[in-house]
């Protein structure tokens, strides 16, 4: 859909969602934490400063309810009727989440209302339809006996959200841990809050026990600590850097040894084999490369070319950025907007450094804008002659910085897409079957497109090999599957 940048944004305004006011969630300090925005850096709210106590509060509230089983023990189809209308007000709602997520994120409000609010919604009704459509399994056994298998609940679910995809994220969580009949904690990103606390809203709206799905908005540090040790969660979903999920396996080891489902860090490659259509490839591949600012875990940074079609594939790629234009994200024609804060922007601008520093050979971009907007600006850049032992052929930037490595045989392409602790996702190019499907068996990825870029469907599994995670899946009838428990009952005739 496309909706007018001043129809969106004063529609969400008149909600008065931020202009000064609190999100409020558990808070019992009555502590709260400015909340900017990447645009500008000015102050558009506060959200509240929650801490130990607050989780404390809300999983004692998420815990009553699940033994209660007001929302756990209804029937499959009760919880997909509720959900349905969560899905129809969330529907009803998407310009104003959309202009939630832009100015909260700094993302392009085009990408919000075309993209992400669509898929946030299609998430919701997905695993609403879901809920009543499965079956557990009776064993195979002697007449002496009567094996069931079947699944239930986790209990409480802690949810902990990256900033990057404020919105979608938290679908990708809440709707198959609440279809399973969880109760469940979220604790959004501190820097992007608002359009989860409206989300909750809505959810109440549409009847979701209020104890059922419960927020708490904070630091990390407090909050994000407090649910990962708390003796009373069953189980933790957390996207977001490797580094923080390293954390929460820890905190579950010191305290109940809760489940814990990571999805972290990726360094995803793109290989553009020799016969290739570049002409097709190069929107995919600069998608794969840029879009949301490159904030984005699957991001493709790793650009690894055959060497014959190099030069070619870089004018192409050096034309097709003109479409994509940085400025401020409210305007529809905007591409790229900031990165998410000032912390951020230094880091990324540190790995532009020191790529340079390293040897890499700037093809385009290379500028930042601190003159624009909040400063946080980085122009989408491709660097050339990057080796394995390089910085940024390693490290995940989260910003809009291309690798490009180039390699004579299939063998060496694999060997270099396959050079990196992380294994979230790849995508590759060619016109050979026989080379595509036995490229796509030897990459360690957990997603891997051919002939674009893609994370797939909400009905395909998205989740990670190494470093990338591990524990579980979002999307898709697995992601379901994490949120329940697998029992055996065993019945003697």
């Amino acid at each position: 859909m496309t909706v007018s940048k001043d129809t969106v944004f004063e529609q969400a305004a008149r909600k008065q969602l931020w202009a000064g006011h609190l999100i409020p969630s558990h808070n019992s300090t009555g502590g709260k934490l400015e909340n900017r925005s990447p645009i500008d850096n000015t102050v558009i709210g506060h959200i509240a400063d929650g801490d130990t106590s607050d989780i404390n509060a809300a999983v004692a509230a998420a815990r009553q309810s699940f033994a209660s089983g007001e929302w756990s023990s209804l029937a499959p189809v009760e919880r997909k009727q509720i959900m349905l209308r969560w899905a129809a007000l969330l529907e009803a709602n998407q310009e104003e989440l959309a202009a939630l997520d832009c100015i909260d994120a700094g993302k392009p409000i085009t990408e919000c209302l075309n993209t992400d609010m669509p898929a946030t919604i299609e998430t919701f009704y997905w695993y609403a339809e879901a809920i009543d459509k499965l079956f557990d399994k009776v064993a195979p056994t002697g007449k002496d006996a009567l094996g069931l298998i079947v699944r239930e609940p986790m209990g409480v679910v802690g949810v902990v959200l990256p900033w990057n995809f404020p919105a979608q994220m938290f679908a990708w969580k809440v709707a198959p841990a609440l279809a399973a009949g969880n109760s469940v904690v979220v604790k959004p990103a501190e820097l992007t809050s608002l359009s989860a606390y409206r989300m909750v809203q809505l959810a109440h709206q549409a009847g979701v026990p209020q104890a059922a799905l419960t927020l708490v908005c904070g630091l990390g540090e407090k909050v994000g600590e407090a649910l990962g040790r708390h003796d009373d969660v069953d189980m933790v979903s957390f996207t977001g850097s490797t580094e923080v999920g390293r954390y929460f396996l820890q905190y579950s080891a010191q305290s109940n040894l809760k489940e814990i489902v990571l999805e972290c860090g990726g360094k995803s490659p793109q290989i553009v084999f020799e016969d290739a259509d570049l002409d097709a490839a190069v929107p995919s591949i600069l998608a794969a490369a840029f879009w949301n600012m490159s904030e984005n875990c699957s991001c493709g940074s790793r650009l690894i070319v055959h060497a014959s079609i190099k030069a070619p594939l870089l004018e192409r790629l050096k034309a097709g950025l003109a479409d994509w234009k940085m400025g401020d994200p409210r305007d529809a024609d905007v591409s790229i907007g900031p990165m998410i804060e000032q912390a951020h922007f230094d880091k990324v601008k540190a790995y532009l450094e020191t790529t340079l520093a390293q040897g890499g050979t700037l093809v385009e971009g290379g500028h930042i804008r601190e003159n624009m907007g909040s400063g946080w600006y980085v122009e989408p850049t491709i660097f050339d002659n990057i080796t394995p032992e390089m910085t940024i052929f390693q490290e995940e930037v989260f910003g809009p910085l291309l690798a490009v490595t180039d390699f004579s045989t299939d063998d060496q392409a694999i060997a270099l897409a396959n050079n990196s602790r992380y294994g979230l996702a790849a995508s590759f190019y060619t016109r050979n079957l026989s080379r595509a499907l036995r490229v796509a068996t030897a990459i360690k990825a957990g997603t891997v497109s051919v002939n674009g870029f893609s994370e797939g469907s909400i009905a395909t599994p998205f989740g990670g090999y190494k470093l990338s995670g591990f524990g579980g899946r979002d999307k898709g009838l697995e992601a379901l599957d994490q949120y329940l428990q697998t029992k055996t009952i065993w019945y003697v005739n």
